[in-house]
Formats: C-alpha cells, structure tokens, sequence
C-alpha cells in the first residue's frame, strides 16, 4: 500500500468532515419544531407552563444560529472537538425546554437521542461517550426535577412513579443501544467506503501501469525499422571507411542501435497496444501477476491442466488490468506466508475455469477464515507470525482489493485451508484461494480470421492472388 492510501486508511472517522452548515439546518428544523410545539401546547391545548421562558430558551437556539453563520463561512468543516461543543449546547438547550415543560413527561423528551445519534455516526468513540453521558446525566436530572405541566383546570401533568422510572429507564436504554447500533453501522460504512477508494486507487494505478507499457512498447515497435536502418547503414560504412577513426565512430553508431533496441524492447515486452495484445493465454496472464514475487526468496511453482475430457488446448483470456491486479494480491498473499512453496494451479473444462493459489504457510487464521475478503480484519498477533511478515497490521485489505477486483470480472471466490495431508502437490498444511470464472466471463473471443487474399490494385495491374 502506498503513503497516500495508508494515511488516508488511518484517518479517524471523526475527521474534518462534517459542515457547519449542515448542523444549522438541522437546528433550524429543531428551532421551528420546538416553537410550534410550545405555541400549540400553550394556545391551543391549555397547557399552562413559563411560555416566556420557554420562548427565551428557543431564542437563544436562533441566536446562536444567527452568531454562527455570520461569525463562520458556511462551508467550514468542524473538528471533532467543535461538533462535540455543539451538541452538547443543542442536548442542553432541549434539556432546559424539556425542564420548563414537563421534564420526561413530556413525550419530545424521546429527541435526547437525536444529538447521541449525530454523535454516534460522525465524532470519535470518546467524544460520542461524552455526548451519550452528557445525554443520559440530563435525562436522570430531568428525572428528578422538572417544571411541570399544568392542564386548564389546574391539575399538574405527572405520570406515576413506576411510569416515570420506566421512561427513565427506556431513554437511557435508548441512549446506549441507539448509540451503539449507529456507530456500528457508521463505522462499517466509512471502513467499506475507504477499502473501496483504495481498490479504485489499486485499480487506476494498475491501469496506468498498462498503459504506460503499450505506450513504450509502441515506442519500441515504431522506432524499430529506424534503428534497424541505422544499424544496416552503420554497417556498410564500417566496410566501405578505410579510415581507423571513422571506423570506430561507425562501429560505435552501430552498437548504440543495438542498445536503443535493447532498451526499448525491456521497457515494452508487449508490442503495441491493439486488440491482440489485450489478450492472452491463461498461463502467460498468471506468469504476469506472479512476476513481482518470483524472487523473494520462495519458490513459486505453475501447474495447468484440462477437466478429463475437456479441450487440452489452453484457454485465452482478457489481460485486464483489474484481473492482473487481483490475481497479484492473491499470489503475494500466498507468498508472504509460505515456508518455502506457494502453487499456482489452473484447471478448465467447458464451462468453468478454475485457479488454484495455494503454500505451505500457517493457512488463514481460523477463526476469521469465514470473514476473509472483508475490509479491515483484526486478530491478535501470534509470535509465529508476526517473524514472517513484519510490519503486517492484519487489516485483510490485499484480500479485499483482491476480491473485490476479481468479483468485478465475474469470478467467484473461495478461501479454506488445506485439510487433507495427501494432496496433490505434496504439501500437509498451508491457505488455499480458489478463484472460480464461467469462461464466458473471461475468455476472449476466437481471433478472426485473417480472410482470403484480396486484388491489389497499382499501376502495373490487377495483381491476382496467389
């Protein structure tokens, strides 16, 4: 993983991510709710409480409003600390409206957990413990001491004891479970979200990769017949100069064509980039995505065959930058935990083809092999592995890229570990990755045919075909 997509996997989730904007609308929603409410409770039910107050406590919710969007851009991003500042004022501004009205008896004492929500799914676990405190140390006080209501007649609203203590009880319940059930979801969304950025990022670097080679190889292919012209002139001049120095230089013009040549052909092993070189056979595509992890000290060993009965013949496929990527991911998977062999089998038949990665390492870790190809695994460390692959933080993000990319072209993935000592290769313990295509999905067209001979036509004639 490069510098840019590791900082970008290590940024907090309560990051500067949040507008200030947007908790103003919210608070202006709140504002109109909670004005409509105490104007309908007071005018239109009879509800008889400190209206003036309550009225006062709404102003100060506007004049914050007003105060933040002319002190602040409205497109400011907050920090943690400053959405966590707004709202704990937002719990306590409805804390003492929810006072001056009822305390819990009033049914809107349920929007305490509005602010724990917005915590929850946008600040740092210890700033959404504060706010989930803050909310539940007012919902106890609320509990305890409150303003209350007052029908028409003059009876007090005031639920009884064991009412009371239950919707204590169940807000705080609220508070928790809600909290926790939103962070949970939030985390999981934003740790999927950024996988996915990096296998995107994996992918474009792939791609321009691809296409940075067809460019060189381009280069190489069409300065090909120069260089070969300069050799050949090169050569007869050598023959036809008597002159010492001349030959020299002649002979020296010569071996330069020759290492122009030599460069272009190992900064383009592929030719040009047309529609025959986007395809390629199965084993050729493997060999490509084995090739960065030939020489790491294991040995890394092919093997391919056909299904009894099937066609012998090897199959084509596409060389997408997505497939060569993934099918890397896998073999250095493979090849940082092997002791010493990782295979690379591949089997077809006609309809399925099917690649077989697999060493002789420790196999996945148990208890997460029913996981594995999810973003961000964690498992503690065990003194076997971490000597093998230091550095290595567990994450499963190579699994998931990998996954995620095959998945793309059509494949289907299976990860286990092997369980049977006599397998074929030889090897008694050791992860096995089995990538499954419907050759459908993979397989590359039969090439055309090239077609018959056809007139040419030129000032000597109609040439016929031979």
């Amino acid at each position: 993983m490069d510098a840019p997509t590791a900082g970008l996997m290590n940024r907090d989730t309560g990051g500067q991510w949040v507008r200030l904007q947007t908790l103003t609308h919210v608070r202006w929603f709140a504002v109109l709710g909670q004005f409509l409410a105490i104007t309908v409770a007071y005018f239109w039910l009879g509800l008889i409480f400190s209206i003036a107050l309550a009225y006062l406590v709404v102003a100060v919710s506007i004049a914050s409003n007003l105060l933040s969007a002319y002190v602040f851009p409205p497109n400011r991003r907050l920090s943690d600390t400053e959405v966590l500042l707004t709202l704990i004022f937002d719990t306590t501004q409805l804390s003492v409206l929810l006072f001056l009205t009822g305390g819990l008896s009033n049914p809107f004492a349920l929007l305490l957990l509005a602010p724990v929500t917005i915590a929850a799914t946008t600040l740092q676990l210890r700033s959404t413990l504060i706010v989930g405190f803050v909310a539940g140390l007012l919902a106890t006080l609320l509990a305890v001491s409150h303003e209350p209501l007052v029908l028409s007649d003059g009876r007090p609203v005031e639920l009884p004891f064991l009412l009371l203590v239950g919707h204590w009880l169940a807000l705080l319940t609220g508070i928790g479970f809600i909290g926790l059930y939103a962070r949970s979801v939030a985390t999981e969304k934003h740790a999927m979200a950024e996988a996915l950025l990096a296998t995107q990022m994996a992918l474009a670097r792939e791609q321009k990769l691809t296409d940075l080679t067809a460019v060189v190889a381009a280069a190489a292919h069409e300065l090909g017949t120069p260089l070969a012209t300069i050799k050949l002139a090169s050569a007869e001049l050598f023959d036809a100069l008597e002159d010492a120095d001349l030959r020299a230089d002649a002979k020296l013009i010569r071996e330069q064509a020759d290492r122009c040549r030599a460069i272009l052909r190992s900064m383009g092993p592929a030719g040009k980039d047309d529609l025959h070189l986007r395809r390629a056979p199965l084993e050729a595509v493997l060999a490509e995505a084995a090739a960065p992890h030939s020489d790491r000290g294991k040995s890394v060993q092919f093997k391919h065959r056909s299904a009894p009965g099937a066609d012998s013949r090897m199959p084509e496929i596409w060389r997408r930058p997505e497939v060569i990527h993934g099918l890397r991911n896998l073999i250095q998977n493979a090849v940082d935990f092997a002791a010493s062999t990782v295979w690379v089998e591949s089997e077809w038949d006609a309809d399925t083809i099917l690649l077989r990665i697999s060493d002789d390492g420790p196999g996945y870790p148990p208890e997460l092999l029913g996981r594995i190809g999810e973003p961000y695994l964690r498992r503690r460390r065990t003194g076997a592995l971490t000597p093998q692959r230091p550095g290595y933080d567990g994450m499963g993000l190579g699994l998931f890229i990998a996954k995620t990319l095959l998945e793309r072209s059509g494949a289907r993935l299976r990860f286990r570990n092997r369980t049977a000592p006599a397998h074929a290769l030889g090897a008694v313990s050791g992860a096995i990755a089995e990538v499954r295509w419907p050759r459908a999905e993979i397989e590359a067209a039969p090439r055309p045919r090239l077609g018959e001979n056809r007139l040419l036509e030129g000032n000597m004639g109609a040439i016929p075909p031979m």
